[in-house]
C-alpha cells in the first residue's frame, strides 16, 4: 500500500531539501496546492518554524526549531511508511542511473577534438543533438525508478513531472534544461531526489554517494 504524507511534512520537506523556497515551487515539489502551501507557511512562520529571506534569491527557510520539527516528523513518517528496504533497493538503483547522467552531464559540457578534451562550445549541433537523444533514453530507466519509489511512498510521485518537463525542454533545445543551477533544469530536480533519498534513509554522503 502507499504511504502518504502529511501535508506539514511535505510543506517542511521541501524546505529541507531546497535549502529556501517560495510557495509556488514548494507546491511543484509537493503536488500540494499553492493556496495551501502559503496557509501552512505563514502557520510555520507564525511558530518561529521559518523565517523569510529576500534579496537576490528570495523564499523561506528553516529555523532550528523547524529542522527539529521537520526531523520528528520525518521519522515518524518513516516509521509508518514502514518501507526502509524498498527505498533503499530505489536507492540502490538510483546510484547506478547516477553514474551515468554524471557522464552525460561532463559530456555536455566537454568533448573530445582530435583527442583531446575541450570545453564544449555547442557549435557541433549534432554532437549536442546526441547528448538530447541520451538524456532521452535515460530518463525513460529513471521514470521506471521514480514511478517505483512513488508506489511505496506517494511523496516521490511529483519528481515525475518535474524531471519529464526538464528533459522535454532539453530535448526542445533549451540548453540551459539540462544542468544549469536554479533553473529547474533535470541536474537541480536529480540533485534534489537525491537529497530527499540520503535524507529519508538518515545517510551521511560519502565517497559511494558521487555528487
Amino acid at each position: 500500500m502507499t504511504h502518504r504524507s502529511h501535508p506539514d511534512l511535505l510543506v517542511l520537506h521541501s524546505l529541507r531539501l531546497k535549502g529556501f523556497a517560495e510557495a509556488a515551487a514548494v507546491s511543484e515539489a509537493t503536488a500540494v496546492d499553492e493556496a495551501e502551501v502559503a496557509g501552512r507557511l505563514a502557520v510555520f512562520e507564525a511558530r518561529d518554524l521559518i523565517k523569510r529571506r529576500d534579496g537576490r534569491v528570495s523564499g523561506f527557510l528553516l529555523l532550528p526549531a523547524g529542522k527539529e520539527h521537520h526531523a520528528t516528523l520525518l521519522a515518524h513518517d518513516r516509521a509508518a511508511a514502514d518501507a526502509d528496504a524498498e527505498i533503499e533497493a530505489g536507492y540502490g538503483r538510483f546510484l547506478v542511473t547516477n553514474e551515468t547522467f554524471k557522464q552525460l552531464c561532463g559530456d555536455w559540457q566537454l568533448r573530445d577534438v582530435d583527442g583531446a578534451s575541450v570545453a564544449n562550445d555547442h557549435s557541433d549541433a549534432a554532437y549536442d543533438a546526441a547528448i538530447a537523444d541520451r538524456l532521452a533514453a535515460l530518463h525513460t530507466e529513471v521514470a521506471a525508478l521514480v514511478d517505483g519509489l512513488a508506489a511505496t511512498m506517494a511523496r516521490f510521485g511529483p519528481y515525475a513531472p518535474r524531471l519529464q518537463d526538464a528533459a522535454d525542454r532539453f530535448v526542445g533545445g533549451d540548453p540551459g534544461a539540462l544542468a544549469r543551477p536554479l533553473a529547474r533544469s533535470y541536474h537541480d530536480v536529480w540533485m534534489e531526489l537525491h537529497e530527499d533519498l540520503l535524507v529519508t534513509l538518515d545517510r551521511q554522503r560519502d565517497a559511494t554517494d558521487g555528487y
